[in-house]
């Protein structure tokens, strides 16, 4: 498993005119090359060179490929495989007549609109009525039970335009009409103008809220069956219109596609040149695909990524499918930097670590686990046009933290907050209530996520010399705040700190070792800033002129921050990791405060159901606790060890459709 970026090669082609279009249909099929604008690498030369003539703004696909979408979305219908679209099937289309055909069947579905909007309106007034009878909400509403010597259509004509309800109950000899008090002023007037007389009797309130509820509940499931009509025969009039449907949206991804591609494209008066970045393994099937569609008719060169500056190159990884849900969580930090390493594994064990200490039950990290299952299985059918919060990613990611929690409470006995089996490792329960198992305490649990943040610290450290190494910043990767004598000084530190913590918080090591492995690293930092000055004179970049007292000054200066940063810097990052213990002993709290509610009450049914309710809560609060602070530790504790964040990302024209 490569743990690196891929590497890559910068393609620079040029082709006659005429083979242009099959170049660019042979090269999206691919799907590999992220262009550039050759302008970008030759700029002395741009001037010789020409944008090309485009009829069509490939943005204006774009819009009407979502206008498609979105009709397709209300049809409850599937997007065309993107992937599976043949470029050298495009046909020429006129977006005149495409804009022209989604008019039509947007106007075949007004008149459906026009009674969905009135069904929609309708429900919430209904709804609204229903609602505050329901919930007794009475001081909303006004109650009105009467006579008037008017017909029905005159009453409704009054009552225009307000939410209301008429009711003339069998054997009654008075209507029922139900209002929402905010409308009482035109109310009002319309029972003037209608002459309504009241019944005073107030024992008639009651039974009449009984009818009214009734009545509107079923007016609610006629009103929301009717709007499941409406809903299916807009689906049904969009399914009629399918197949044309979508072969307009795929000639237009496809002719979206070509034209960003073309919009890298430079010209002269019989050629055609283009440039991009493409994966190493795929450069002889790129040459390749570009010779037999040029009818050889072309000029190929290839430059390696190590001969142009760094921060052009554009950095894929290698996807691993297993972590994709861990690989999510790094692109959401930052691009990976090109040629350094890719921490997604590094990030799914540490991540899985800090989880299974703060979450540390077999029981409910099974209920994790399984959900995580259930959802993955739920999604794998399913295409959403569109990623949102909830997505198979999230779902895959519940089957590694449940696990990690299976584990940990494996190790420590808990299973649904109780020791029904003995512990692999130590009873963590028994230790938090107070019991003192194997020389254990509290402050056990407190030093473990101790030395479990040193290692992580210490692992974020490793990476970043590698990464560093591989960039030829030697000066960087002895002297930077993170670089080796950082570390040297780290790993004395916590040498020292654990020996103040086993002799009791009396003493540090005796003797002048401790004196001597800081000395030497603090006289050696002192030169950073004119080591910077001399590699920048040698790497032929300016560096201001500067007499030996104000280069003194800078230099002590510098010293003195990068101490404080370092000092300071590691024993937060180290002290940070407390938070582990905290929420892995809060987590036993909650749990025995809810054992301890069921024993009040007796146990039995009630019993138990506080304590499913307990576990559920504690899987939904403490999990996402849980979850939010092992991010947190990642992106601020691991991540600012080694991931600069300063990588371009690798984006190829591709049929690979993203919602985009």
């Amino acid at each position: 498993m490569n743990v690196f970026t891929v590497p890559m090669k910068l393609m620079t082609a040029v082709v006659l005119d005429e083979t242009t279009d099959r170049v660019k249909q042979e090269l999206l099929a691919l799907g590999v090359v992220d262009f550039i604008e050759v302008k970008r690498l030759a700029p002395e030369e741009a001037s010789q060179f020409h944008a090309g003539e485009s009829l069509e703004d490939p943005q204006e696909f774009t819009d009407l490929r979502l206008r498609v979408e979105t009709l397709f979305s209300q049809g409850g219908l599937p997007l065309p495989d993107s992937e599976k679209l043949d470029p050298k099937a495009m046909e020429s289309i006129s977006l005149t007549e495409g804009r022209g055909l989604v008019e039509r069947v947007m106007g075949n579905l007004a008149h459906i609109r026009e009674r969905q909007k009135q069904l929609s309106q309708r429900r919430i007034r209904v709804e609204e009525l229903w609602r505050y009878i329901r919930n007794e909400e009475l001081n909303y509403i006004d109650l009105h039970i009467g006579k008037t010597k008017s017909d029905l259509e005159t009453i409704r004509r009054n009552f225009e335009g307000n939410a209301y309800q008429l009711l003339e109950p069998q054997g009654w000899e008075d209507m029922i009409i139900l209002t929402l008090q905010r409308d009482r002023a035109q109310i009002n007037r319309a029972l003037d103008t209608l002459q309504w007389e009241e019944n005073p009797k107030s024992e008639l309130q009651r039974p009449a809220l009984r009818l009214l509820e009734e009545h509107l509940g079923d007016k609610l499931k006629r009103v929301e069956e009717e709007n499941e009509k409406v809903k299916e025969e807009v689906e049904e009039s969009i399914r009629e219109e399918q197949s044309i449907l979508e072969k307009l949206w795929s000639n237009l991804r496809l002719h979206e596609l070509v034209g960003r591609m073309g919009s890298s494209f430079s010209y002269t008066r019989n050629t055609s040149i283009f440039s991009g970045w493409v994966p190493a393994k795929d450069v002889a099937v790129v040459e390749e695909a570009v010779v037999a569609a040029s009818g050889g008719k072309c000029v190929i060169e290839w430059i390696e990524a190590e001969k142009m500056p760094r921060q052009e190159v554009p950095s894929a990884v290698k996807e691993i499918p297993l972590l994709r849900p861990f690989q999510r969580i790094v692109d959401n930090y930052d691009t990976v930097e090109y040629g350094t390493i890719n921490p997604t594994p590094f990030v799914a064990i540490s991540y899985m670590a800090m989880f299974g200490l703060m979450f540390a039950d077999a029981g409910q990290g099974l209920i994790i686990f399984l959900l995580g299952l259930l959802g993955t299985r739920y999604w794998r059918n399913r295409k959403p046009l569109k990623k949102g919060l909830i997505d198979p990613g999230l779902y895959q990611l519940f089957i590694f933290l449940g696990i990690s929690s299976i584990i940990t409470g494996a190790l420590f006995g808990s299973y649904f907050g109780y020791p029904l089996l003995p512990p692999l490792w130590f009873n963590y329960h028994a230790v938090v209530e107070g019991e003192i198992i194997g020389g254990r305490t509290i402050f056990s649990i407190l030093g473990i996520t101790i030395y479990f943040g040193v290692i992580i610290i210490f692992m974020g450290l490793i990476l970043n010399w590698i990464n560093l190494i591989r960039k030829r910043a030697y000066l960087e990767l002895v002297m930077s705040k993170n670089g080796v004598l950082a570390g040297w000084m780290f790993g004395w530190g916590v040498w020292a700190g654990t020996y103040f913590v086993k002799s009791n918080y009396k003493s540090f090591p005796e003797g002048p070792l401790l004196a001597i492995v800081f000395t030497i690293p603090l006289i050696l930092l002192l030169f950073k800033i004119p080591l910077h000055r001399l590699a920048d004179k040698k790497g032929g970049r300016s560096v201001e002129s500067k007499g030996v007292g104000s280069l003194i000054i800078d230099s002590l200066l510098g010293w003195v921050v990068d101490l404080l940063e370092i000092f300071s810097g590691f024993l937060a990052n180290t002290l940070s990791f407390m938070r582990v213990a905290g929420l892995g002993i809060a987590h036993v709290s909650l749990m025995v405060a809810f054992d301890q509610m069921a024993r009040l009450v007796g146990g039995g049914v009630v019993g138990f159901l506080i304590l499913v309710l307990g576990n559920a809560l504690v899987i939904a609060l403490e999990g996402l606790s849980a979850g939010i602070q092992a991010l947190r530790l990642n992106y601020y504790e691991f991540f600012s060890k080694y991931f600069t964040g300063q990588g371009l990302s690798y984006n190829p024209v591709s049929l690979r459709y993203s919602g985009d």
